[in-house]
């Protein structure tokens, strides 16, 4: 999402905790989704109403709420009531514009993160993906509905690995991990897009290509500057002695950890090579103008005789004796001749074209 979607300046003089959503609205509705299971048992409805969610009792049911949507800022503050959430952390759930982050409230944790994606016209877009993460259960806060969940809810229902298994912490793992994953498929994409540039670098550089330079190069900015703080939430996740993470779901958040590095180190890659791009870019349009001006400059040089002798009989003196020389007009374009192709032979045998 482009700055220009993003007005803060709503919320300029309010007091700290308002709810006001500052972001691009994608639905005119929220929608509420509450999944519950155990190892014994799966349920997945759709709510209309918090009033038939209540706060989960059953320390041996994982209950996860996912609500896509963010403009109804009375749904976020009957959560915050049900569940206890602070209004800073309502606060910037609804501001859509956060770096990734975690913070710890004891009985919660909450976790931001972004989530890339690719448009029809090719453009990346990102979307804030906020999660609180409690004792048995797991709430997360898309901006709008997308897929990115799918592959969580397909484990869930078909009982695949241990998600079933474990508790609310693996459950928000799983969630992490999936959007990390999705970094890949971003990065997969973006190679696909420089290896074409490549290509096209190699066989004729146009100004679409500058286009296309500027605009990979502002997609991995983008990248980098939600990389650096994920990696430190992850990190802040994995070192973290909160008892709502046990011991053995704390190791798969080392490997998140190696996820992101490897993601950091690819996005780096990229863009040295798209500056590497760019600098051949800019020496092949040099070059090209140095070719073009090197053939100017050969044609200027051999017909710089050629005007002399032609300006010299131009004058139309009186007493020019090679004017009354019945061959003299012939014999000035011989000579004109043979001055060109002496210099064109010069110019070959000295290999400047």
């Amino acid at each position: 999402m482009r700055p220009g979607h993003l007005k803060r300046s709503k919320k300029a003089g309010l007091v700290p905790g308002s709810l006001i959503h500052v972001g691009k609205t994608y639905a005119e509705k929220s929608k509420i989704t509450v999944t519950r299971y155990n190892e014994t048992s799966y349920t997945e409805t759709e709510i209309s109403s918090l009033a038939e969610l209540g706060a989960p009792k059953d320390e041996q049911v994982t209950t996860w709420i996912t609500i896509d949507g963010l403009q109804n800022t009375e749904l976020l503050e009957e959560i915050g009531n049900i569940y206890g959430l602070h209004p800073l952390v309502l606060e910037d759930i609804l501001n859509a514009d956060q770096r990734p982050k975690m913070e710890d409230y004891c009985d919660y944790l909450y976790v931001v993160l972004r989530n890339f994606s690719g448009q029809s016209n090719g453009d990346l877009v990102s979307e804030q993906i906020s999660i609180i993460l409690g004792s048995n259960y797991v709430i997360s806060f898309r901006e709008k509905e997308s897929s990115i969940f799918e592959p969580i809810k397909e484990r869930i229902s078909r009982n695949k690995g241990r998600i079933r298994k474990s508790g609310a912490d693996y459950l928000a793992h799983a969630i992490i991990d999936n959007i990390v994953d999705n970094y890949f498929i971003v990065l997969e994409k973006l190679e696909e897009k420089i290896e074409l540039l490549e290509d096209d670098l190699v066989k004729r550089a146009t100004p679409a290509t500058l286009r296309t330079i500027h605009e990979l190069k502002r997609e991995l900015i983008l990248l980098r500057k939600s990389l650096w703080p994920l990696r430190e939430a992850i990190s802040a996740l994995e070192r973290s002695e909160s008892q709502l993470i046990s011991e053995s779901t704390g190791v798969y958040f080392k490997d998140i950890f190696d996820h992101a590095i490897a993601i950091i180190d690819t996005v780096d890659t990229f863009r040295d090579m798209l500056s590497g791009m760019l600098d051949i870019y800019l020496s092949s349009v040099s070059n090209k103008l140095n070719e073009v001006m090197k053939v100017l400059t050969i044609i200027a040089t051999i017909f710089m005789p050629l005007t002399f002798l032609a300006g010299v009989y131009g004058m139309n003196f009186k007493y020019m004796p090679e004017l009354d020389w019945r061959w003299g007009y012939f014999g000035v374009l011989g000579l004109m001749l043979v001055i060109a192709l002496l210099m064109v032979f010069y110019f070959k045998r000295k290999k400047w074209f």
